[in-house]
């Protein structure tokens, strides 16, 4: 067992590294080919952020371990919102910006609802269905790009970072791609010998402890964002993650291996996946979102309320 878990660690620590590389790299690339800061803010860095979870969903789904693959996209969701926002919410609650948290928010609902409607209605992920979440991401790229054109950020002041060789960013991207896929097949590999360790279904150390640990980059940023003031850039980043996971994590893996919903956790008599882990991805999403494009600020109880949330859904996953 502690093998497993060392193994686990260690293929955590690859992925979040490697990822850190990986957007280095094709970063300074980018720079190198002069593209610009907008399109590379918008897709390089974007994509090279949730390129772990991909990884590790993409590598379950092609192995067999479907569950795995689900529970990755759908517990980042859950831990983003309700464990990284919450902490944010709750430890610096304000206002925040309804008109840059509008498109996010629409597409992510809009992908969600056709997520969950074929979850219940058909208990398969085929292969048009990725196909079609992938569009809905390079949509959402294309849109986001517009209007960040249209409506340029204010640079900050600030010393400029030193460029790396193009070299040393070719390394950087290599290196950073191999412990990409180290860390997500020493994932995968050693979940399973975990769950199968400690009695509970492969979905529920994807949705728990694989989630939280492709999720650490966001709670770094989420924790970086506090200290330098800027807890509404900390909202932001979590929605585009949690759209990502839908439209990219899925995507990718549901176009390469196709995969059911998964069947071996039951609750009430029910499928947990669509009677728990689907409405509770939802209802923290709306709990979150709602009152933050309402009234145009966070409050102090939605964070304590979504932490309590989150540790009610862990708690029933290793007890059902």
């Amino acid at each position: 067992m502690m093998i497993p878990v060392l193994l686990f660690i260690v293929g955590l620590v690859c992925l979040i590294k490697g990822g850190d590389w990986f957007v280095d790299g094709s970063t300074g690339i980018a720079r190198k080919f002069h593209l610009p800061e907008l399109l590379i803010g918008a897709t390089v860095v974007s994509i090279g952020t949730t390129l772990p979870e991909v990884m590790v969903s993409t590598t379950s789904a092609l192995t067999g371990h479907s569950e795995i693959a689900y529970g990755n996209a759908i517990g980042s969701i859950i831990c983003n919102t309700a464990l990284i926002a919450a902490i944010t919410i709750t430890v610096k609650p304000g206002p925040v910006d309804k008109k840059t948290l509008r498109t996010p928010v629409i597409f992510f609902f809009a992908t969600a609802a056709f997520y969950a409607g074929v979850a219940y209605l058909n208990g398969y992920f085929s292969r048009w269905v990725g196909v079609i979440l992938l569009a809905v991401f390079v949509v959402y790229m294309v849109t986001t790009v517009l209007q960040m054109k249209n409506n340029p950020p204010e640079e900050e002041e600030g010393e400029e970072e030193k460029e790396n060789s193009f070299g040393k960013n070719i390394v950087l991207l290599i290196i950073g791609a191999a412990l990409i896929a180290v860390g997500a097949d020493l994932l995968v590999d050693n979940g399973t010998l975990i769950a199968q360790a400690l009695g509970v279904p492969e979905s529920v150390i994807a949705l728990t402890f694989v989630a939280l640990g492709t999720s650490l980059p966001e709670l770094v940023t989420a924790i970086t964002s506090l200290m330098k003031g800027h807890g509404a850039l900390s909202l932001g980043n979590v929605i585009g993650a949690n759209l990502f996971n839908l439209v990219l994590v899925n995507g990718v893996s549901v176009t390469l291996a196709p995969f059911s919903v998964p069947q071996s956790s039951m609750l009430f008599g029910h499928n947990a996946s669509l009677v728990l882990e689907i409405p509770v991805m939802f209802t923290v999403m709306l709990l979150m979102t709602v009152p933050a494009l309402i009234r145009g600020r966070l409050s102090r109880i939605q964070g304590i309320v979504l932490l309590l949330m989150y540790a009610g859904f862990c708690t029933i996953q290793f007890t059902l």
